[in-house]
């Protein structure tokens, strides 16, 4: 994985890779990173994405910590980032593997050396299965779980393995969702049917169940917990019913940012199995955290003595207009921000003189293509054309696919690394 990674390093700096200093054009990721350039004063233009690198370290240890803890294992879900690099940061940091959405995630995934995947969809087209199935064939030690919630499913995946000539059961987890939710069986009578499905197939190994709380409908802590007793109780029944036979480990799994603490805590009551039980966390935005929806529900708040996290974003634009008393345009609109959670926070400016201070009183009222409206309580507090404003972003699902070269900030503004994603 490490070499697949540091080939990153030689990838040339151009015009693909917006933000990045004109004049480093030619030169490799890694020849700019060992330069260690001011944010501010060697080149960078704007609009520019950054992410903090000690936010990043801090976050990547919070959440590890906490699994360990709480006797989980840790599978982070990639499809926030994307980046090959936080990937091997957060197996470094004691992860069991990378959870992924889509079988083009686990591809990238894959193509840096990825061994232990957790793609939570049912994978029903045939040549994602082929893949996977030529990907198990080839590595002993390469091991992918996927989702099943139909019987039908099952079907398309039993009929696409067996025609490809698959020579290793791919690893499947009954999905158990909610009624009114997203996807998922809805019940514990239509799990272990599909339960019955899978281990009806020679290709297919039932290895445990999983789903993800925070699309219960209506999520609060009591129907959070009261699902996530749903699914321990059916991970208890299909076992009780000896449907794991196929496997060494039953895998219980969920796990977003928003409800780390109620999966720990009913994990916890999982009675003993006939096999060892690994609980799998998948929480994914924790790594670079936000300034708006993960802010306000990250278990942490509820729970200060085990943790914290911080935002690791922070999107520079320029002032380029100030057309009336008031109101400042900057160079970043919806290209470039998220913003499908809230809009951008005003946080910092940075003066034509140089220097950063807290901004007063500002706010982005609305977007436009390239442009966010930023207004002021007072005028004389709105940033002047040529001032650099920094803001901080909800929802880091939908940052991280905009940009796909990202400046790593050290505290005194130098820039040591870069974060390349795959979307």
């Amino acid at each position: 994985m490490a070499s697949a990674i540091d080939r990153l390093a030689d990838e040339i700096v151009d015009h693909r890779f917006r933000g990045l200093p004109p004049d480093a054009d030619g030169r490799t990721v890694g020849a700019l990173a060992r330069e260690r350039r001011d944010l501010y004063s060697g080149g960078f233009t704007t609009p520019v994405l950054t992410l903090s690198a000690e936010a990043l370290e801090h976050n990547m240890r919070a959440l590890g910590e906490f699994a360990e803890r709480h006797g989980l294992a840790f599978a982070p879900h990639g499809k926030t980032s994307m980046a090959p690099a936080l990937f091997r940061r957060q197996l470094d940091h004691g992860a069991w593997g990378i959870t992924v959405a889509v079988p083009h995630q686990a591809r990238v995934a894959r193509a840096f050396g990825v061994q232990r995947i957790f793609l939570a969809n049912e994978v029903v087209d045939a040549p994602a299965l082929a893949w996977l199935a030529g990907e198990l064939a080839a590595d002993p030690e390469f091991r992918c779980v996927v989702y099943a919630d139909s019987v039908r499913g099952v079907d398309l995946m039993d009929h696409a393995l067996r025609a490809t000539g698959a020579t290793r059961p791919l690893e499947v987890v009954v999905e158990l969702g909610a009624r009114g939710g997203r996807t998922g069986a809805r019940g514990a009578t239509e799990a272990a049917s599909v339960a019955a499905a899978v281990n009806a197939s020679p290709v297919l190994a039932l290895v445990g169940v999983a789903g993800y709380e925070g699309e219960v409908p209506d999520a609060d802590e009591a129907n959070v917990r009261s699902w996530l007793r749903e699914l321990v109780a059916l991970a208890v029944a299909l076992d009780s019913d000896d449907l794991f036979a196929a496997t060494g480990e039953i895998i219980v799994s969920a796990g977003g940012s928003a409800w780390f603490d109620a999966v720990a805590e009913v994990f916890a009551e999982l009675p003993e199995l006939s096999r060892p039980v690994l609980g799998l966390l998948r929480s994914g935005a924790y790594v670079s955290h936000d300034d708006g929806r993960y802010r306000e529900v990250t278990p942490f708040n509820r729970l200060p003595d085990e943790g914290s996290l911080l935002p690791a974003f922070r999107l520079w634009a320029q002032v380029v207009s100030r057309p009336e008393p008031g109101l400042a345009l900057v160079n970043a609109g919806k290209r470039d921000v998220a913003y499908d959670l809230g809009l951008p926070e005003v946080q910092v400016l940075r003066r034509a003189t140089g220097g950063v201070v807290p901004a007063r009183g500002l706010t982005v009222t609305r977007l436009s293509d390239q442009h966010a409206f930023v207004r002021g309580e007072d005028a004389d507090d709105v940033p002047d054309v040529g001032d650099w404003v920094g803001l901080g972003m909800s929802h880091p699902c939908t940052i991280f696919d905009k940009w796909q070269l990202i400046p790593v900030v050290d505290a005194d503004g130098s820039v040591g690394d870069f974060v390349r994603t795959f979307f």
